[in-house]
């Protein structure tokens, strides 16, 4: 299917490919991967055919369909539906000449030629995939350029993708993709029956979605068989062995030395000599695979507060005045929580994380917090707000006024900015060096809470790991949104669906909140079977709102149970590893030491007594759930 041969590019001075060769056969899904910078978006403009390589070539199977998203987003009077069906440009022309063709024998090629590319099924393909990507029956209803840019780019997608293209490239799809939206896509790539190039920095989606990983490293193109985990299992087994075979080519290379220097002067041995300096000629020196190091993100350690940090009672949010997006918000947020915010875009996410941000004020209700607390807030957005012509020097420096040159550079240097970056104008620097630039502002204060929106659009893999070391280590509150499922997985601890304007906890994973998604669609498919099924899906959603309504008391006390329990066991645990530590134990701190098993001893006294309060709650709610359901039944 596509066959890149020798090529060689470079740009100015720099060279990005020299001599680089691979071959993407027919049917398999293959992800580019590579550091920022390395060449992967150019590699997919000179498969377009949009640059040229400046030796080699590139060739795809002449009669192949290529599809891609460009940089347009689609734009006009027509509905989603309608903007996606126009897009395949043979079923539309196709449609138009059968109404009004009147050659028998072309009449019947028209229909042959519209049951081969499936038209009966079109408009229900265009609509499956719009509403994979989020879009509900009213919103495909309504015109194209009403839409903003990023909501365009999804309808970009989806016309790609509902052309079914036999060599599918995708930059970067998940950039414009809510968690929810790139769970589809996942499935909808896994599935799809054609060849698949995709330039992505999700993990989660190279694992699922691709078949082989094609590695962009040092101009070269080497292609590895799996996902990306196995791709890097590969590499580091491959960097072994190559690292053991120079390892043993030197230690021949010095005994052969060794030879030389000891009887090249003796004329007895001086051809045996002669002959191991041409041998020690002829041995090229083994390359090593190095793998290049990841600057760390390094944030503050926050001064603690007690909890909670923020208490919601009541409140709601939005921008017009009697137009709140979410209401009747009753949440809290302690300063060990690490909590990922799901739901689709537009729901009110990104309005809610402002909300703690002090960017919106609350409508109506409370927001109690303390005075001491201090917020750190990464958005997509603020990439904007940077002063283009000022350098991450100049934008420091501005926070530090008082601070010698030196203390702003080191600053700087914790987050990867060393001398040459850090005095760059802004507008020259990466995707991903901006987005380490607001890392380093919006953690300047040593925030106690962490708000972080979409934080990995820019960052390469190995950025978002060392992304996932820093919010791990890092002391205070975390509230994240984002579509990098690893990046959830690895950092949060609780999960908060924002839906129908409300936020609520969700009890389970992400593998529970993607089955849930999917019992929601198959859900809203069988409600359009027609006005029995719709009663009967309205009753049942009315008699299931009935037993919530009754066991809501009972679930509230057992979720008071299991925080007030999961409190003092994390007590426990602090108090448990200071009294572990042997520094505490050296002569004058007798008073501390009993201090701390006094502590001890009541944390346990108070954990036991609040296991049996949470079973109690647990047995309470149970039994009356039993009793609802048995109700409800008879």
């Amino acid at each position: 299917m596509l066959h890149i041969n020798d090529i060689t590019y470079r740009i100015g001075n720099r060279v990005l490919f020299e001599e680089a060769t691979v071959g993407v056969p027919a049917g398999h899904k293959v992800g580019f991967v590579g550091r920022n910078g390395v060449g992967k978006s150019t590699l997919l403009k000179m498969i377009l055919g949009e640059l040229s390589p400046e030796a080699g070539e590139i060739k795809i199977r002449p009669t192949a369909r290529v599809g891609h998203v460009g940089q347009e987003a689609p734009d006009g009077p027509e509905s989603l539906l309608e903007t996606v069906l126009i897009s395949n440009k043979e079923l539309t022309a196709l449609q138009a000449e059968s109404e009004t063709a009147t050659d028998p024998h072309r009449i019947a090629e028209i229909h042959t030629r519209l049951a081969d590319i499936g038209a009966h099924t079109a408009e229900a393909r265009a609509a499956t995939i719009l509403s994979g990507l989020g879009f509900d029956d009213e919103a495909q209803a309504r015109p194209c350029q009403s839409y903003s840019g990023g909501w365009r780019m999804r309808v970009a997608l989806a016309c790609v993708l509902f052309n079914e293209p036999d060599l599918l490239l995708l930059d970067e799809p998940t950039n414009y993709l809510d968690l929810e939206g790139v769970m589809w896509l996942e499935n909808f790539l896994k599935n799809y029956p054609y060849t698949v190039v995709i330039v992505s920095h999700d993990r989660d989606l190279l694992n699922k979605a691709v078949t082989h990983i094609v590695h962009l490293e040092n101009q070269k193109l080497n292609l590895y068989t799996g996902g990306y985990d196995r791709f890097e299992e590969l590499r580091r087994e491959q960097m072994e062995r190559q690292m053991a075979l120079k390892s043993k080519q030197e230690a021949e290379r010095r005994h052969i030395q060794s030879f030389v220097d000891r009887f090249k002067a003796k004329a007895s041995k001086a051809k045996q000599a002669q002959s191991r300096v041409k041998a020690l000629e002829r041995m090229k020196p083994i390359a090593t695979m190095v793998e290049e190091h990841t600057v760390p993100f390094q944030f503050p350690k926050p001064d603690p507060l007690s909890s909670p940090l923020i208490a919601l009672e009541g409140a709601s949010v939005g921008y017009e005045a009697d137009k709140p997006i979410l209401k009747k918000l009753d949440l809290r947020i302690d300063m060990d929580d690490r909590i990922a915010l799901l739901g689709a875009n537009g729901n009110g996410k990104s309005t809610f994380a402002k909300l703690l941000a002090e960017k919106l004020q609350p409508m109506e209700g409370n927001m109690r917090r303390p005075r001491k607390l201090t917020v750190g807030y990464f958005a997509q957005h603020q990439l904007d707000e940077l002063r283009p012509k000022a350098s991450p020097y100049d934008h420091l420096a501005k926070l530090m006024p008082d601070a010698i040159e030196a203390k702003v550079r080191a600053r700087l240097g914790s987050f990867g900015f060393g001398v040459e970056k850090a005095d760059r104008p802004v507008e020259s620097l990466s995707g991903g060096e901006k987005a380490r630039l607001m890392f380093a502002l919006a953690t300047f204060h040593a925030p106690q809470l962490l708000i972080l929106d979409e934080p990995t659009n820019h960052l390469d893999v190995d950025s978002r790991e060392a992304l996932i070391h820093a919010v791990n280590d890092y002391d205070g509150a975390v509230l994240l949104i984002s579509h990098d499922r690893h990046l959830v997985e690895a950092c949060v601890d609780r999960l908060w669906i924002v839906e129908k304007g409300d936020v609520k906890r969700f009890d389970g994973d992400l593998e529970d909140y993607k089955q849930h998604l999917l019992k929601e669609r198959s859900g809203e498919r069988s409600e359009k079977r027609g006005p029995k099924a719709d009663n009967q899906k309205k009753a049942a959603r009315q008699n299931a709102a009935e037993i919530r309504r009754q066991l809501a008391p009972y679930r509230r006390k057992v979720e008071k149970a299991e925080e007030a329990l999961e409190k003092l066991l994390a007590e426990k645990e602090k108090v448990d590893t200071r009294l572990a530590d042997p520094r505490l134990y050296e002569p004058g701190q007798e008073e501390k030491v009993a201090k701390l098993s006094i502590m001890a001893a009541e944390l346990t006294a108070k954990i036991e007594a609040a296991e049996e309060a949470w079973v109690m709650a647990e047995e309470a709610y149970t039994e009356a759930q039993e009793a609802v359901i048995g109700e409800s039944a008879a």
